[in-house]
């Protein structure tokens, strides 16, 4: 399938007399064609990152969707803007299906297509242009039709990892003949899944799957709440009664004042990953790297913000607008498997991995669930309301209070380890210590009110 779009992307070369890329509609390189001279301009830095990271930046897609090639059904010219990287103009031909477009072909212009007449408005385009047209057309039946095969396997895959225990075997039978019959895969290969979360799921064209070496099949799923619908503690100086027990065995506020509110479940992606063996983790790490370089990833909706330039000074702001805060998506592998009735253990572990990961930045952005210590015990954890002894340190107001408490036991509650690595003074430390025993009523000399206040703080960020 790959080897047809190379073949037609070189038909496009060849018609046109210029280098052609093809690029899906979430901009992850497909083929590409080859640049002829020595003239270093001609590959232009955008180019040029493309074809090495074989995916564009957010920003550079922000930028040139800024020309409206998603709404296009005819080829579109885009000027050249060397101050953003952009040194030769190109022509966007759409790639379009029954009306869906599932991706692009550039052709970079070196100036003899700068008069070539492209259509539209009633006039009729280059006859050259027409055929590059038909041949688009063409790539975008492969596309559809790879993009059906691809969610017809992402359906069967959510079907596995949702089903009951007693539905298992028939779930992975049929997955494991759609595969078979799809991609030719032999039974008893080594498989990993990959959790990447959030995951912006409001785009509902099917789209197909990246290309990348392994990846068989994905889907969408609910992972449970998230940071964003956590605890909303009552307000500091509320006139609500404070129940706390001087020996902080029950610390809360009358009813149910500074509980959360339900968390609203956060979509993830589940993708499922060939390995060479169980325990070589490297082709699942290589999908999770290019997924969470994705625009969906980090669950903000691709299509928001359509300003900017995709000079690197701009990526950081084009990235938060079409991909969500910097840092906001993870992802997460678990332990690799030859059974697919065996995929739904392996997705917890890939998605408690991913909720490790996006909790505590040292683990991230991607972990592997045997790697994340004591989150194996966290993430198995049913969700539920703070604990009320620790529920006061958890108002916004005390976020200070909270990230020292929690790295003084991190410190194993060493004052010097503790102060270093916040930089602060001692004295400084016992005072936020200090507080932080009055506000929760939690004696931190206690073994057992430490690891509650060690436990809370944690899963309090998953």
């Amino acid at each position: 399938m790959r080897g047809d779009y190379q073949q037609l992307v070189d038909e496009i070369s060849a018609a046109l007399g210029a280098p052609a890329t093809l690029e899906d509609r979430d901009f992850g390189l497909i083929a590409f064609g080859a640049h002829e001279g020595d003239d270093d301009e001609v590959m232009d830095p955008v180019r040029t990152r493309s074809i090495l990271q074989r995916r564009s930046s957010a920003a550079v897609r922000a930028w040139f969707e800024a020309f409206g090639i998603a709404r296009a059904k005819t080829a579109l010219r885009i000027p050249p803007d060397p101050a953003a990287g952009v040194f030769r103009g190109r022509i966007c031909l759409p790639v379009r299906h029954r009306g869906i477009v599932h991706g692009y072909v550039w052709l970079l212009d070196d100036g003899h297509l700068t008069d070539l007449a492209l259509g539209g408005r009633g006039a009729p385009p280059d006859p050259r242009i027409a055929q590059a047209m038909e041949t688009a057309a063409r790539i975008g039946a492969l596309l559809a039709d790879e993009a059906r095969a691809g969610s017809e396997l992402g359906d069967l895959l959510r079907e596995l990892l949702i089903s009951e225990p007693a539905g298992r075997p028939g779930a992975a039978a049929a997955l494991r003949e759609a595969l078979r019959d799809t991609l030719r895969f032999t039974p008893g290969v080594p498989l990993a899944l990959v959790a990447v979360l959030p995951w912006d799921t409001s785009d509902t064209d099917v789209a197909p799957l990246p290309s990348l070496p392994g990846l068989l099949a994905a889907c969408a799923l609910p992972a449970g709440g998230g940071p964003a619908d956590a605890a909303e503690p009552a307000p500091v100086g509320s006139d609500e009664p404070d129940t706390a027990a001087p020996n902080g065995k029950g610390r809360g506020r009358a009813g149910d004042a500074g509980r959360p509110r339900p968390a609203a479940p956060v979509p993830a992606l589940a993708a499922l990953v060939r390995l060479r063996s169980t325990g070589a983790l490297a082709p699942a790490h290589t999908v999770a790297e290019h997924l969470l370089r994705s625009p969906r990833a980090g669950g903000t909706p691709a299509a928001a913000g359509r300003s900017g330039g995709p000079a690197e000074g701009q990526a950081g702001r084009g990235a938060a607008r079409a991909g969500g805060p910097a840092g906001q998506g993870a992802a997460g592998m678990g332990i690799g498997t030859r059974d697919l009735a065996d995929l739904p253990a392996t997705w917890r572990e890939a998605l408690d991995a991913a909720r490790a990961a996006r909790a505590e930045p040292r683990l991230g952005p991607i972990a592997q669930w045997d790697a994340i210590g004591g989150y194996r015990m966290l993430t198995a954890l049913p969700a539920a309301a703070p604990d009320p002894a620790i529920s006061p340190l958890l108002a916004p107001a005390h976020a200070e209070l909270a990230r020292t408490a929690e790295v003084f036991l991190d410190c194993a509650g060493q004052a010097s380890r503790t102060a270093q690595a916040l930089g602060i003074h001692r004295q400084t430390l016992y005072y936020r210590l200090g507080r932080v025993e009055k506000l929760t009523g939690l004696d931190l000399d206690d073994g057992e009110h430490r690891l509650l206040l060690h436990m809370a703080l944690k899963a309090a960020r998953l």
